[in-house]
């Protein structure tokens, strides 16, 4: 899940830093981008509804592990006041509603900001930007406490034991949810803009090989599947391989002054 998130959030950065520097012939490239980070997000977060807390709380007989990510997901109100992200012991942070309410109506303003454009040459990265501003700091909160959440599960009483064959069957339930996540989302431009957004240098290259696949189904991916989007994915922050690299409108940075 951390990797998945990471993906998201260098997409957020690549689409944030690169906005207001797209040149007119890149700006419709640009919005199909960007709004496929956007398919990515929801259809993230809908699924994790759908799926795979369903299954952790069977797991686990416990219903409420998932109440403050629930919350955050837009699916409980109160009335608690705006904060940030807390420590909650035992269950890693909490926000607010207020908080979350922010990321999931950014969020929205997004999504109906570029859907709506009149055409790309109305696009203004000023005002993506704008918007992105206004959910950032809830947005980060939330992928940061899920994660907390996630790990602290692993002290939860229900939790199975390792190496016993419960412990099996929590772990490819993890791992077979986060491979459909991604692929059900959408495999000519969702699954591109998750691998070309995973840096596989991260943590000294812990991960260079994850998620684990052929290097000919990787390539088969990026370079077949995603084929049909070919012209969004040079404002991706990695290329074919895993590796960092400049971004691509950040070449125009002079011509913008």
């Amino acid at each position: 899940m951390c990797l998945l998130h990471n993906s998201i959030l260098r997409g957020y950065n690549s689409i944030y830093l690169q906005a207001p520097l797209v040149p007119d012939a890149e700006k419709a490239s640009f919005v199909g981008y960007a709004l496929t980070w956007h398919k990515f997000v929801k259809s993230h977060h809908d699924d994790e509804e759908a799926t795979l807390f369903t299954k952790v709380e069977e797991l686990l007989g416990d219903r409420d592990i998932w109440a403050e990510t629930h919350k955050e997901h837009g699916k409980i109100r109160s009335k608690t006041p705006p904060l940030k992200a807390a420590a909650r012991p035992g269950y890693g942070y909490i926000l607010t509603e207020a908080h979350a309410e922010a990321f999931l109506t950014g969020l929205e303003e997004y999504h109906k900001y570029l859907s709506s454009l009149p055409s790309p040459s109305d696009f203004s990265g000023t005002e993506l930007r704008r918007i992105m501003s206004t959910f950032q700091e809830p947005f980060v909160d939330h992928f940061h406490a899920e994660i907390a959440t996630i790990s602290a599960l692993a002290d939860h009483p229900n939790a199975p034991k390792e190496g016993t064959e419960e412990a099996k069957a929590a772990s490819a339930t993890f791992k077979s949810w986060g491979k459909s996540t991604v692929t059900k989302a959408g495999v000519t431009d969702v699954v591109p803009f998750f691998l070309l957004n995973l840096d596989r240098g991260i943590e000294a290259g812990m991960w260079a090989n994850w998620p684990p696949m052929p290097a000919p189904v990787k390539w088969g991916l990026i370079n077949i599947a995603g084929s049909l989007h070919s012209s969004w994915w040079k404002f991706a922050s990695c290329d074919a391989r895993g590796n960092k690299r400049e971004l691509f409108a950040l070449q125009f940075a002079d011509a913008q002054h």
